[in-house]
């Protein structure tokens, strides 16, 4: 893929439905070249593709999950007793749309 241009910015805030002024879209093409300008860096590193993928950048990680102990819990109509309006179950609050 080539640079990017205005006409592609344009394009892409269209297909996301939201609308750039022209600052705006300067302003995307300006971090859209440093980025590139960092990708170049990283592909310019000597033997690159030869290195594999991370999976964590400590080598020492080691992770540890804890059992899954089923717990009981707080009763709903305990948990209720800490809101304002609740009806058949569950926490009424106020209309917020249309």
């Amino acid at each position: 893929m080539g640079k990017f241009t205005k006409e592609m910015v344009d394009d892409y805030a269209d297909k996301l439905l939201i609308g750039l002024t022209e600052e705006e879209n300067k302003m995307v093409l300006e971090e859209f070249d440093i980025i590139d300008k960092n990708i170049d860096l990283i592909n310019d590193i000597p033997n690159i593709k030869e290195i594999g993928p991370m999976t964590h950048p400590l080598d020492d990680f080691v992770c540890e999950l804890r059992e899954d102990i089923a717990e009981e819990s707080i009763p709903r109509e305990e948990l209720l007793q800490n809101c304002d309006d609740s009806a058949d179950g569950e926490v009424e609050v106020p209309r917020m749309v249309g």
